[in-house]
């Protein structure tokens, strides 16, 4: 089993959560709400690539909008493949935090 990065798990989440709105704008906005993090588009569209090469993710061209100056936006899907990854993710997740309560500030120090 290869794990995901954190990262790549990010992204997966936020085309999951956005289904068939998952384009770079809407992907960047939903990362920086589930984060507070920002990220830079070149660091975005390199990520997303990546997953495309990794077969985690579909990308499909959309038709051109005037609105977009005659552009076609590029639209996100989870691939089997990604969805397998997630589930896998959230079971190593539950897994490796099971039976830990939540943290506080101050507990569970070893000094």
């Amino acid at each position: 089993m290869k794990y995901l990065t954190k990262s790549e798990e990010i992204l997966l989440l936020a085309i999951w959560r956005l289904k068939e709105n998952a384009y770079g704008v809407t992907i960047r906005k939903m990362v920086v709400k589930m984060t507070g993090e920002e990220m830079t588009y070149g660091t975005l569209y390199s990520a997303l690539d990546q997953l495309v090469r990794k077969e985690y993710v579909y990308k499909d061209i959309g038709d051109p909008t005037p609105e977009r100056g005659g552009r076609r936006k590029i639209f996100y899907s989870i691939a089997p493949k990604g969805f397998e990854a997630l589930k896998e993710s959230q079971e190593l997740a539950k897994t490796l935090w099971g039976g830990i309560p939540n943290l506080a500030f101050g507990e569970g120090k070893t000094s």
